[in-house]
C-alpha cells in the first residue's frame, strides 16, 4: 500500500464519524450554520486562509509550498426537508429534516481529504481551494461565485464527486462531456375567470387549460428532440388550484423541473425552456387564459473537461485499480457543481455506494442511506486527484 493510501486510511475512522455527525443534525439550504461552523474550524485548524461566502458557505485556502495554479475542490453541505425512516444509530435529530442525498459524505470526505493534502502542502507546486457551498439543492453555486470564490487567486480546474446509491460499490460513474443534466425551476401561474361549475360557459376555465399544459409540452420531450443526442425531461412537482368542488377558480400555479443532458444554447427559441414557453403561449391562447411563466433557479448541463476526466481514469485504472472500476454513466439529475466547470477545467464523477446484499434506497428518499465503507476509497480519490493535478501542471525545469 503506497504512502498516500496509509494516510487516508489513517482519516477513515474520523471521516465516518464526522459523516454521522453532519447526519444527526441536518440543515437546509443557506441555514448550515453549525454545519458550516464546524467547517471552518476545522479548516483554520489546518492552517488554512478561510472566508465565508453565500450566507453560510465556507472556503478554505491552501496555498502550496511552490508557485502554481489554483485547484478548486467543491463539497455540498445541505439537507432535505424529508423525514427520516432509516432508523439508523446516527438517525437525524431533527422531524422533518434530513441528509437523503449524501451531502454529510460529500462533506465529511471533503474535510479529511483537505486534512490530508494539508499535510502535503511543502511538496504542492500551486493551490487548492476546498469550497463547502450551502444550498446545492436550490442552485447555491452561482452565489457564491458571483461573491469571488473563484479568484483571489483565480481558480484553474476544478473537482467534486457525488456518493451514488445507485451505482455498486466499489464503482466509479464518469465519462467525458455532459454528465448530469442542465435544469431550470418552473414557477406558471395560467389566469382565468373564476365561476360556477353549473356554468363554465360564463367562466374562462384555467384548470383545462393547465391540463391541456400537462399533456401537450410531454411532445417537446417526444416529438421535437432527439432522445439520444440531446435527452430532455419535463416533470411536473406540484399543482394548485380551486376551493371547493363546485367552483371553477380564477388561476392554477404549477411547478416542476426541465432538464436536459446536452450543452448549448439555453436561453434561445429552440432550447427546452423557449420550446416549452412556446407551448404554453399557444395553449393558453386557445383557452382564452393568460399566464405567468418565471424560471425560478436553475443551472447549465455538467460538462466534464476531456483532460481533466482522462486524468481521473488514469488515477482508478493504474493507482486505485484494487479498489474501484470505471463504470461509464450519466444522469439527469441536476448537479449546479456545472456552475464551476463552465468556468474552468473540471471533472466531475460518482461515487458507487450501493452495497450488494441489501435494498439501496434512491436519494431523496426517506430510507436513504449509504455503504459508509466506500469513503475511504473516495477520500483517496480526491488526494490522488488533486495531487496528480499539480504534477501534470508543472513545468520541466
Amino acid at each position: 500500500m503506497s504512502d498516500i493510501a496509509e494516510k487516508c486510511k489513517v482519516v477513515a475512522d474520523e471521516c465516518i464519524l464526522l459523516r454521522r455527525d453532519f447526519h444527526r443534525h441536518p440543515e437546509l439550504g443557506l441555514e448550515e450554520q453549525r454545519t458550516g461552523q464546524i467547517v471552518a474550524d476545522y479548516l483554520a485548524a489546518l492552517g488554512m486562509e478561510v472566508s465565508r461566502l453565500n450566507v453560510t458557505g465556507v472556503a478554505g485556502l491552501l496555498r502550496g509550498g511552490h508557485p502554481g495554479p489554483t485547484l478548486l475542490m467543491r463539497a455540498d453541505m445541505d439537507a432535505l426537508a424529508i423525514q427520516e425512516e432509516t432508523g439508523a444509530e446516527y438517525c437525524s435529530t431533527i422531524d422533518g429534516m434530513m441528509h437523503a442525498c449524501g451531502h454529510d459524505a460529500h462533506t465529511a470526505m471533503m474535510l479529511t481529504a483537505a486534512k490530508v493534502l494539508a499535510g502535503e502542502r511543502e511538496a504542492l507546486h500551486g493551490s487548492i481551494k476546498f469550497v463547502f457551498q450551502p444550498n446545492e439543492e436550490k442552485a447555491g453555486a452561482m452565489a457564491m461565485i458571483d461573491e469571488g470564490v473563484m479568484a483571489n487567486p483565480d481558480v484553474d480546474a476544478c473537482v467534486s464527486m457525488h456518493i451514488w446509491n445507485q451505482l455498486e460499490s466499489g464503482k466509479i460513474g464518469v465519462t467525458v462531456g455532459p454528465i448530469m443534466a442542465g435544469m431550470r425551476h418552473f414557477h406558471l401561474t395560467v389566469k382565468g375567470k373564476g365561476g360556477h361549475t353549473a356554468n363554465p360557459q360564463e367562466a374562462v376555465d384555467p384548470v383545462i387549460c393547465s391540463a391541456a399544459i400537462i399533456q401537450a409540452v410531454q411532445t417537446i420531450q417526444t416529438r421535437e428532440i432527439s432522445a439520444l443526442s440531446e435527452p430532455t425531461v419535463i416533470m411536473f412537482g406540484t399543482i394548485h388550484g380551486g376551493t371547493t368542488s363546485n367552483v371553477i377558480p380564477d388561476e392554477v400555479v404549477m411547478e416542476g423541473t426541465i432538464r436536459y443532458l446536452f450543452s448549448g444554447d439555453d436561453n434561445g427559441e429552440n432550447s427546452p425552456r423557449g420550446r416549452f414557453e412556446r407551448v404554453v403561449a399557444g395553449i393558453c391562447a386557445a383557452h382564452r387564459t393568460e399566464y405567468e411563466l418565471d424560471f425560478e433557479c436553475g443551472h447549465p448541463t455538467l460538462v466534464n473537461d476531456a483532460g481533466m476526466t482522462a486524468m481521473l481514469t488514469g488515477i482508478l485504472n493504474v493507482e486505485m485499480a484494487n479498489d474501484l472500476t470505471i463504470q461509464p454513466m450519466a444522469s439527469l439529475a441536476g448537479e449546479d457543481f456545472s456552475e464551476f466547470a463552465a468556468r474552468a477545467p473540471g471533472v466531475f464523477c460518482f461515487l458507487g455506494a450501493g452495497a450488494p446484499g441489501r435494498t439501496n434506497y434512491p436519494h431523496h428518499h426517506p430510507k436513504f442511506d449509504i455503504d459508509e465503507s466506500v469513503m475511504k476509497h473516495g477520500v483517496e480519490l480526491l488526494v490522488r486527484t488533486a495531487l496528480r493535478y499539480f504534477e501534470t501542471q508543472r513545468q520541466p525545469s
